[in-house]
């Protein structure tokens, strides 16, 4: 990045083309075939598999690398595929490094375990790349299912309900499918439009009709739901942000991350999307680590995380926040916002130094400020409004076994229902087993 580019305030164009191009590339680009196998033969292709356990979606992670050690990688996308149909993403998205990677016996004895997430990924692609489908729909049952929601949940749950011989349409919000996966996450993680090319791909089982631009309280109703659909499946996720409750924060250039990065994944002229020179993002989750990496490949020249509790208590994983800290990107722990300033417009935060203890947090009196022309909130997404005459469990819809809610012949999953990580490969499981209970239950 080249710092005579820098403009004062909010500005685009900070950047020359080969530094966008650069900055916005594959952070991790697909093995090589050679790479693939010498990474699978790493594997002890242990009987009780930590791996598996530790997924969310229990893929059989000792088989498809065995699959690729014999050189049958489109085999393994579909072990992969029978159990998480999102595998392509996850394998790009999903927090390997906290979950199969870390209870892998090679990291437990060395330090260094397979990469797992890496080699999904080159079982998936080879597969995808072909344009083939693995799977073919059952014969036709009748059934009609509605699907609130196009994101990994309404996805996983309508594609294995289209392969049961159900009827399915998915109804989003949003001009395109794909929830977070298309919207709300960071562009370098899967680049060139993978999250249209994998929902275009699912599709290809059939029996699935998607209508944009509907949601609950915008063109559907829950009741009328359940009159039309045999039922109905809520993937709608979080749709509304907390607020910062600080003073200061309906001044301009005070924004959601969430919309922030939406904005940029569906904005390929990186070179038109504006920065501020001194940028300050609070909160410390991955939504928090994605929005101050972009901003920092964006051109910002100071980029600052600020969250109230400790580094263990982040959500994101260590090796994100290594990764944001690599790029240039501080990290500010035990700090609270107070106050934003700025005539009109941002120009400094407030924040108190806080103390997490068995009391809770509390604000201390010592307070310091930093400068930022760009604040961006990442403080956590809540429920949009309550679904008709749904039970809820705390801010979420209550659910009990696999994500039956408290009204008959209505399922929700994913981020939207209690229980569960916030994380792309629970919200590919939720919709999987809400499916699965569904289909039980239309065929009696």
């Amino acid at each position: 990045m080249s710092n005579s580019q820098f403009t004062p305030g909010v500005a685009s164009g900070r950047l020359s083309a080969d530094d966008y191009t650069r900055n916005f590339s594959d952070i991790a680009p697909r093995l090589e075939p050679h790479e693939a196998r010498v990474a699978a033969d790493r594997c002890y292709f242990c009987h009780d598999a930590p791996c598996m356990t530790a997924c969310p979606t229990s893929i059989d992670i000792p088989l498809f690398i065995r699959q690729i050690a014999t050189g049958t990688p489109e085999a393994a996308a579909k072990t992969i595929f029978s159990q998480n149909i999102l595998g392509g993403m996850c394998a790009r998205v999903c927090p390997t490094e906290q979950l199969c990677e870390e209870a892998c016996v090679r990291e437990t004895a060395e330090g260094k375990p397979v990469e797992i997430g890496r080699l999904q990924r080159f079982a998936t692609d080879s597969l995808m790349e072909k344009g083939t489908h693995p799977f073919t729909r059952d014969k036709a049952t009748g059934k009609t299912v509605a699907v609130v929601g196009a994101g990994p949940a309404g996805l996983s749950a309508a594609h294995r309900l289209a392969m049961k011989g159900h009827d399915v349409t998915i109804y989003d919000a949003r001009p395109k499918a794909g929830g977070l996966n298309e919207y709300g996450i960071a562009s370098y993680k899967a680049p060139g439009g993978f999250a249209a090319a994998e929902v275009g791909w699912l599709l290809k089982i059939g029996g699935i009709r998607i209508e944009n631009g509907k949601s609950l309280g915008n063109g559907l109703t829950l009741d009328g739901l359940k009159k039309q659909f045999d039922a109905v499946v809520l993937a709608i996720g979080l749709a509304g942000v907390n607020a910062l409750r600080a003073e200061g924060e309906s001044l301009a250039n005070v924004v959601n991350a969430v919309d922030f990065i939406a904005e940029l994944r569906q904005e390929p002229d990186k070179a038109k999307l504006k920065i501020g020179r001194d940028v300050v993002v609070i909160g410390g989750g991955m939504t928090a680590v994605d929005a101050a990496v972009q901003s920092k490949l964006l051109g910002a020249e100071n980029v600052t995380i600020a969250y109230r509790r400790g580094r263990e208590k982040m959500s994101a994983s260590t090796d994100e926040q290594d990764h944001a800290t690599g790029v240039g990107v501080r990290i500010l722990h035990n700090v609270a916002p107070v106050r934003v300033t700025g005539n009109g417009a941002a120009h400094e935060v407030e924040f108190a130094y806080t103390e997490d203890g068995p009391q809770g947090l509390k604000l201390s009196s010592e307070t310091f400020r930093l400068k930022a022309d760009q604040v961006m909130k990442a403080i956590g997404q809540t429920l949009s409004g309550q679904p008709e005459g749904l039970k809820l469990d705390g801010a979420k819809i209550a659910v009990t076994g696999a994500g039956r809610t408290s009204v008959p012949g209505v399922w929700a999953a994913g981020d939207c229902a209690a229980g569960g990580e916030d994380l792309t490969v629970t919200a590919v499981a939720e919709g999987r087993d809400a499916a699965e209970d569904i289909h039980a239950s239309l065929m009696g």
